[in-house]
C-alpha cells in the first residue's frame, strides 16, 4: 500500500482575501516596513500559527506568498504606495476603496480601478493600455489546458508589472533596458555590438546596432518611455526617420511603453526606410520570452504514461 500524496486544500484566504486586511492595517497612515506589515496583516486576517507554517512546493510560505500578491496588486492599482524599498503606505484612493468595500474586495473589483486599467497591457494584438478580456480557467477543460490558461494569466500579470516598472524608471534606465533586450535577442552578433548612446546620441537616436564587425551596416534605436494613454504619433516617427536619413541609415527600431497611433503605423508602411515598431504589448512579451527584467521562479514538468513502455 502506497502513501497518498494528496495535499488538503489550504484554509488560508486566497490573495484577494488579504486586500481589505492590508488596507485596514495601513489605514493608520503610517509607513509600514514589509515584514511588520505582513505580520500585522496575518493577525488581522486571523491566520493561525499552524497555517503560517504551510509551505509551497518551492519552500516559500504560502501565507506570505498570498499577502505578497495582494500587496503587488494594490500597488499596481496605486491605492497604496512604496515610499522606499520594502515600505508601504496607503493613499487617498486606498481609503476610498476600503470605505466602499469594507467586507471584501474581489480581484474583479480591484481591476476596475482606473490606475490598474492603465497598466494592464493587452498581450497580442491591440493597443497598450486597453486591457483585454480577463483570461479565465474553465474547469471543464482538460488539466493541460488549465495549466496553459493559468500560465497565460500569470504572464499577463507579469507583463503589466513590467510596463509599470519601466514607466516608473528614469528614461536612461528604459533606454538601457531596450539595449539589453536587443542583445538578448541576438542582435549585434556574438560580440553584442548594441550600444546605448545616451545624452551623447544627438539627432534623435538613443542607441545603435552594428550588424557587422566594421559597423558598415547599422540599425538605430529610438526608445520612448510614454505613459499608456500617450500614444506615439506620426510626427514622432517622422522625426526618427529624419534622424536616420541624416546618418545615412535605412533601418531603425522604435520602442515605446505605450502604443502607436493608426497614423504612425500607416506612415512607416509608406516610407522606403525599414522601421520596426515595438509597442508596450510586444515589448513585455519579448522581455518575458528572452528573460530580460524577469526571472524564472519555478518550472513544472507535465508527465503522462508512456504507452510504449507497457507494450
Amino acid at each position: 500500500m502506497t502513501t497518498s500524496s494528496f495535499v488538503p486544500v489550504s484554509a488560508i484566504p486566497r490573495w484577494p482575501g488579504f486586500l481589505v486586511p492590508i488596507l485596514e492595517v495601513l489605514s493608520d497612515g503610517n509607513i509600514w516596513k514589509k515584514k511588520d506589515l505582513e505580520e500585522a496583516v496575518l493577525d488581522k486576517a486571523g491566520v493561525t500559527q499552524e497555517q503560517r507554517l504551510e509551505q509551497l512546493g518551492s519552500g516559500d510560505s504560502r501565507a506570505l506568498n498570498r499577502v505578497g500578491w495582494a500587496l503587488s496588486f494594490l500597488t499596481r492599482a496605486e491605492v497604496i504606495t512604496k515610499p522606499a524599498r520594502a515600505q508601504f503606505q496607503i493613499v487617498a484612493d486606498g481609503r476610498q476603496l476600503l470605505a466602499e468595500n469594507p467586507s471584501g474586495i474581489s480581484e474583479a473589483r480591484l481591476k476596475k480601478v482606473p490606475a490598474f486599467l492603465q497598466y494592464v497591457p493587452t498581450r497580442g494584438k491591440g493597443i497598450a493600455g486597453i486591457p483585454r478580456a480577463e483570461q479565465t480557467i474553465d474547469e471543464d477543460e482538460d488539466p493541460l489546458e488549465q495549466i496553459e490558461a493559468g500560465i497565460s494569466k500569470f504572464e499577463n500579470d507579469v507583463a503589466a508589472e513590467l510596463i509599470r516598472r519601466l514607466h516608473e524608471q528614469h528614461p536612461d534606465f528604459f533606454e538601457q533596458a531596450v539595449v539589453d533586450l536587443l542583445k538578448a535577442m541576438g542582435y549585434g552578433g556574438a560580440e553584442s555590438r548594441v550600444t546605448r548612446l545616451g545624452r551623447s546620441g544627438d539627432g534623435g537616436v538613443d542607441g545603435v546596432i552594428d550588424q557587422d564587425a566594421l559597423g558598415l551596416s547599422r540599425v538605430y534605436i529610438q526608445a520612448k518611455r510614454y505613459a499608456p494613454g500617450n500614444m506615439v504619433h506620426r510626427p514622432d516617427l517622422q522625426g526618427f526617420v529624419g534622424a536616420l536619413a541624416s546618418k545615412g541609415a535605412t533601418q531603425g527600431v522604435f520602442v515605446t511603453t505605450s502604443g502607436f497611433s493608426t497614423g504612425a503605423r500607416e506612415y512607416v508602411e509608406q516610407i522606403p526606410s525599414r522601421v520596426v515598431l515595438i509597442d508596450g504589448i510586444r515589448l513585455a512579451d519579448l522581455m518575458i520570452h528572452y528573460q530580460v527584467g524577469v526571472q524564472v521562479k519555478r518550472t513544472f514538468a507535465v508527465v503522462e504514461v508512456d504507452a510504449d513502455y507497457f507494450e
